[in-house]
This record gives structure tokens, C-alpha cells and sequence, in this order.
């Protein structure tokens, strides 16, 4: 698994969201935007993250900044997932693992014991020039907003 560091350029990519709309990195060429990787829609942690992202939306667009969720769930599962929580911001069904992979979030994990591989929790800041300034690789589910503030 190789993740970006701050320094890096972020990968160029176009995949779908949530609606079946091609996203790309180009659409945010000139923003500060942040991409979340998340393991799973609609799952306790995701939830967490995503709604306290939701829940301080308005205050990150304050501070200049885009956001974009991304897992490797299907159209199907992303829209139900937005539409329920009602979340502001696009998720990308990166079904080929397209950005997962150009980010480096794909790798061996464990739980309970168990050993596979999996999107890692993690969150790039990347500055209007597309070049990585900040990786949240411990990301506080339920604070998430404020370490992206910080």
C-alpha cells in the first residue's frame, strides 16, 4: 500500500457518484477540496463520519473547502446511503477501485483477529493546485469536522 504524503499530486481520475454522474478531479481544479475514504456505506463508523461531516458542512465550506466521500460501494448502495443521511456533498461509487487505489487506501487490515484486505479509514486535504497538504490517517469518527478544521 502506497498512501500519499503531503507533497504528492493528487491522481487524476473520473468516476461515477452516487447518480451515475461522471466526478473528476479536474471539476475541482482551482479548490480546496477534501476526499474521505470510508470502508463501507451506511455502517456505524461511516455513519458517523459522514453525518458529523454533514453536521458541520456549512462551517468546512466556510473555511474554503469541497468534499467528496468515496468507497468502493455500488451506485445503488451510495444513493441509499446519501439519500437516508441526507448528505450535502457526493460520494463516488469507485466499484474499480479507480481513486482507491490512486490514493493508496487499499491494503491488508485486521479485525478480531482476522486478516484481509480493505479500504483504510483515511482523509486527504488537497490544496487548489491538487497537490496533497494534509493525510488524517487517525481519523475520530465522531470529530472528524474539527480535525479537518484544525
Amino acid at each position: 500500500m502506497k498512501t500519499l504524503k503531503p507533497g504528492d499530486k493528487a491522481p487524476e481520475f473520473t468516476v461515477n457518484d452516487q447518480d451515475g454522474n461522471p466526478i473528476s478531479s479536474k471539476d475541482y481544479k482551482g479548490k480546496k477540496w477534501v476526499v474521505f475514504f470510508y470502508p463501507k456505506a451506511s455502517t456505524p463508523g461511516c455513519t458517523n463520519e459522514a453525518c458529523n461531516l454533514r453536521d458541520n458542512y456549512a462551517e468546512l465550506q466556510k473555511a474554503g473547502y469541497e468534499l467528496l466521500g468515496v468507497s468502493a460501494d455500488s451506485e445503488k448502495r451510495q444513493k441509499n446511503f446519501k439519500t437516508k443521511y441526507d448528505f450535502p456533498f457526493p460520494l463516488l461509487a469507485d466499484e474499480n477501485k479507480e481513486v482507491i487505489n490512486g490514493f493508496g487506501v487499499w491494503g491488508p487490515k485486521k479485525f478480531m483477529g482476522r486478516e484481509y484486505e480493505g479500504i483504510h479509514r483515511m482523509t486527504f486535504i488537497i490544496d487548489e493546485n491538487g497537490v496533497v497538504e494534509r493525510v488524517i490517517d487517525k481519523v475520530k469518527t465522531k470529530d472528524h469536522a474539527a480535525q479537518i478544521l484544525e
